[in-house]
């Protein structure tokens, strides 16, 4: 384990930073994912973190990934996401957040991310947060220039339950709709739409509250008012291959119809 790099962040053989899946993608719908992946460059070993660490909620949003490829597939939507976990940078702060990088989540400590220099912390920014967001930005300009429409979509997921919870309970809401600034038309329509479903617990702004700390929709979405969403899923229903099929086909079915809620309004 190592947390410093005396060398390049991302070395041959690391994974690039950003994934564009569907790239062609006609559809309104930009999906994005902020926690998509897991992995940690060469360079910073493993954070200090075994596997099972790394591959819990702490270190990705768990099922995204899967969940954004099978949308971008039945939507015919760009899915963009980030590959690398969480813990090296969190794309979804700004610089000026200190969880951006953070040294203890959920009641772990992160070795790899202690005594950090203003170098070392500069190269994780500048090497795979700030590419990602410029692919986000890239996208939606090229889709302005050719009068595609976009809605922003971030695609994210939450654990049944903190480590930190009173009892380990589970968290009631098997889906959440998060929005906050901008306009905010889509996201309620969601929130329509899902509360039309009579096995669904719907969270409005739950498990978490869209504020200030979310970074990517404040930024790419509220500017020019753009059509958003922030969905949470919670990550036991979409932990196996059959729960993301499932739960892609509901989303798409879902944002399909809050769509056209929206346009008819």
């Amino acid at each position: 384990m190592t947390n410093r790099t005396e060398g390049p962040l991302i070395a041959a053989g690391d994974r690039p930073p950003t994934v564009i899946v569907n790239p062609k993608g006609a559809s309104s719908f930009l999906l994005i994912g902020d926690h998509a992946g897991n992995s940690v460059p060469v360079s910073l070993g493993s954070l200090g973190l075994d596997d099972a660490e790394l591959g819990r909620h702490i270190g990705w949003d768990i099922g995204v990934g899967e969940v954004g490829r099978l949308l971008a597939n039945r939507l015919d939507a760009v899915f963009i996401h980030q590959t690398y976990s969480r813990l090296v940078v969190d794309c979804n702060r700004s610089e000026t957040q200190p969880d951006a990088i953070a040294e203890t989540s959920d009641g772990t400590p992160i070795p790899g991310n202690r005594d950090l220099s203003e170098a070392d912390r500069a190269a994780r920014y500048a090497v795979i947060h700030a590419p990602y967001h410029a692919a986000i930005a890239s996208e939606i300009a090229r889709r302005d220039a050719a009068g595609q429409p976009t809605i922003l979509v971030a695609l994210h997921s939450f654990t049944p339950a903190m480590r930190g919870a009173d009892g380990a309970a589970i968290r009631p809401w098997h889906i959440g709709i998060l929005h906050d600034g901008g306009d905010t038309r889509f996201a309620l329509a969601m929130l329509e739409v899902l509360a039309g479903e009579p096995d669904l617990v719907v969270g409005d702004n739950e498990p978490y509250r869209m504020d200030l700390i979310d970074y990517t929709i404040p930024r790419h979405a509220y500017p020019a008012r753009r059509l958003y969403a922030e969905i949470e899923i919670r990550q036991d229903l979409i932990g196996a291959p059959d729960g993301c099929a499932a739960w892609s086909e509901r989303v798409a079915s879902a944002l399909t119809s809050a769509s056209a809620r929206v346009r008819s309004a």
